[in-house]
């Protein structure tokens, strides 16, 4: 038997162990009529994601778990002078979203640097930056994130591919280091400051995986492409290292409350972590020892090397049980970068850089050896690629590992994030192996306006976010938002994935759009399987975790052009309403 088959028992044995438990209530007629219930939602639409009721008018929550799915009339039994009733006054719930790939302790530092996401032009962010550095000490470091040189309206001047160089940047802040992320968190944006404070100069060398883009006299522009920001962002971690571990604990703390609240404001009950070291893992599990995650993380153990994790990865392997915060069971690898910065390894030049083909980030032989640890331990691996031929040697990888331990890869449940860009004849790769699409439904048209220059007109029809390709092929498609690549808002993502419709109004590519029912199975059901959860997360059923969100609109019947209007009125956490909005 599976084990799933096996936490779906231990499910229901912890729901009956709950209802013996609990009290009894008598209808007005003095008829027994059953347990009482913690918690009701009544007279509204609920949209289950089980195919055997997938409607219903109300529910019953006893405990942190679904005790009855029903019409108004069939829970009204459970209902006691303790019991909370939410009046859904027809309005939509559906499960909790499940953020099928972000980056949790991330998301909380982006509430405590330079939001850059707003920024129309260079200018406006060297002004944001300007005005910290008016505030701060002298030496202490400026960060920022969001930037992204496609979404300006206009190219500063001077430029090199597009984005500044450094000079505006250090002309205001000369003694404070200033580190700008580039939105996909691929590219970084760095003053002389803080070049020097990683040690570049220009003589120094592109390194492995990297790109100091530098202007026709060969001066570094500040630009650093995907690996050669590292040195910088190492140099920041450094300069904190003096602090104590009270105050690490502390901001750390506040990161995860920070995190925790946006996510829960959105509708996120769960959060796909992509991933995490080994030391934050240790204080994520503190956390949760103390009841303190305020939402349910499953976090891919990344940032360390094959030998350690052969050594750590037994000790770590944690299955979400019951009303578990917290599950560890997966690897993240990356093998190529971003498209934006053209960082995204491809198979063919790209169309406006032509000398080249992207980015090779992790070797691939230290991906295979990964996955050969994983395939020991039990482990999934996760693996980012987005170029055509990222996503064809991760397939290959894979396919070789299988082969060589003689494994049911379908078991294993393996997954490649963001998975954008793929040659059509790799598509049934994925259905062959059991491999998951984990993409993100906003990317495609938050990027789409430069996707067309990157990979030209006929790659990117054929290849660039295959939705109803891959999902009538077989494929499980999972759906999130790279959050803090963008916010963490579901409901933008679940409007991309079935409109598929940019910030201009224009229709990339739409026969390639999911239908509302596989957007919201994407977002729920699906992300439990890809976790390994679909027993006890992604649909509202008898049993499962009571994790619900009531939204002030129906986004299963409004006009299309409605549903980004749709907000968050209500989040339910194992039973426990955890924002009211």
């Amino acid at each position: 038997m599976t084990r799933s088959f096996f936490t779906r028992i231990a499910l229901v044995l912890a729901l009956a162990t709950t209802l013996a438990c609990a009290p009894s209530v008598d209808s007005p007629a003095g008829e027994k009529t059953g347990t009482v219930a913690d918690l009701v939602l009544r007279g509204g639409k609920i949209a289950t994601v089980n195919a055997e009721q997938p409607e219903a008018q109300a529910l019953a929550v006893v405990g942190a778990n679904i005790a009855a799915v029903g019409s108004d009339e069939e829970i009204a039994s459970w209902i006691g002078p303790d019991t909370r009733v939410v009046e859904l006054g027809g309005r939509l719930a559906v499960p909790g979203f499940i953020e099928g790939h972000g980056h949790f302790m991330s998301l909380g530092t982006a509430k405590t640097i330079l939001d850059l996401n707003s920024a129309a032009t260079w200018d406006e962010i060297v002004a944001m930056v300007a005005e910290a550095v008016a505030n701060a000490e002298p030496g202490e470091w400026i960060r920022g994130r969001g930037w992204h040189q496609e979404k300006w309206t206009e190219t500063p001047s001077p430029s090199v591919d597009g984005a500044p160089v450094h000079a505006s940047l250090s002309a205001i802040s000369p003694d404070n280091p200033v580190i700008l992320g580039h939105a996909s968190g691929h590219a970084a944006f760095a003053n002389a400051k803080a070049l020097e404070a990683g040690g570049f100069t220009r003589d120094s060398e592109d390194p492995p995986g990297g790109t100091l883009v530098r202007d026709a006299d060969g001066e570094l522009t500040g630009l650093l492409r995907e690996t050669a920001q590292r040195p910088v962002w190492g140099a920041f971690e450094k300069s904190q290292e003096n602090r104590d571990a009270a105050e690490i604990d502390a901001e750390q703390r506040r990161l995860v409350q920070l995190a925790g609240e946006e996510a829960l404001s959105k509708g996120v009950t769960s959060f796909q972590d992509a991933g995490s070291s080994f030391e934050t893992i240790d204080f994520l599990k503190s956390l949760e020892d103390e009841g303190a995650l305020p939402i349910r993380l499953y976090v891919m153990v990344r940032y360390a090397s094959n030998d350690e994790m052969a050594e750590k990865l037994p000790l770590y392997r944690s299955d979400a049980e019951g009303n578990d915060f917290l599950a560890v069971r997966s690897i993240k690898r990356q093998i190529d970068g971003a498209l934006g910065p053209h960082g995204a390894w491809l198979l063919e030049p790209y169309a406006d850089m032509p000398d080249s083909i992207g980015l090779v980030l992790d070797p691939e032989d230290e991906i295979r050896r990964t996955a050969e640890i994983a395939v020991e331990h039990g482990y999934q691996v996760n693996t980012h690629a987005i170029g055509d031929r990222a996503n064809r040697r991760v397939l290959d990888i894979y396919g070789e590992v299988f082969a060589a331990a003689g494994v049911d890869s379908k078991e294993l449940r393996w997954r490649i994030e963001h998975a954008q860009h793929l040659h059509p004849d790799d598509v049934v790769r994925f259905p062959e192996m059991g491999i998951i699409a984990s993409m993100q439904g906003v990317h495609c048209t938050s990027d789409a306006p430069w996707v067309l220059r990157r990979l030209g007109a006929e790659r990117a029809e054929s290849g660039a976010y295959l939705w109803r390709t891959l999902i009538d092929s077989g494929v499980v498609v999972t759906n999130g938002t790279d959050v803090p690549v963008e916010d963490i808002d579901p409901i933008a993502s679940f409007y991309a994935s079935v409109a598929r419709i940019t910030k201009d109004g224009e229709a990339f590519y739409p026969d390639q759009r999911m239908t509302r029912e596989e957007a919201l199975r994407s977002y729920t059901l699906n992300g439990a399987y890809a976790a390994f959860e679909e027993e006890s997360k992604g649909s509202l059923e008898v049993g499962k975790l009571a994790d619900v969100v009531v939204l002030s609109k129906d986004i299963m019947t409004v006009p299309v052009e409605e549903i980004p209007e749709a907000r968050v009125e209500m989040t339910i956490l194992g039973g426990e309403v955890r924002y009211e909005g």
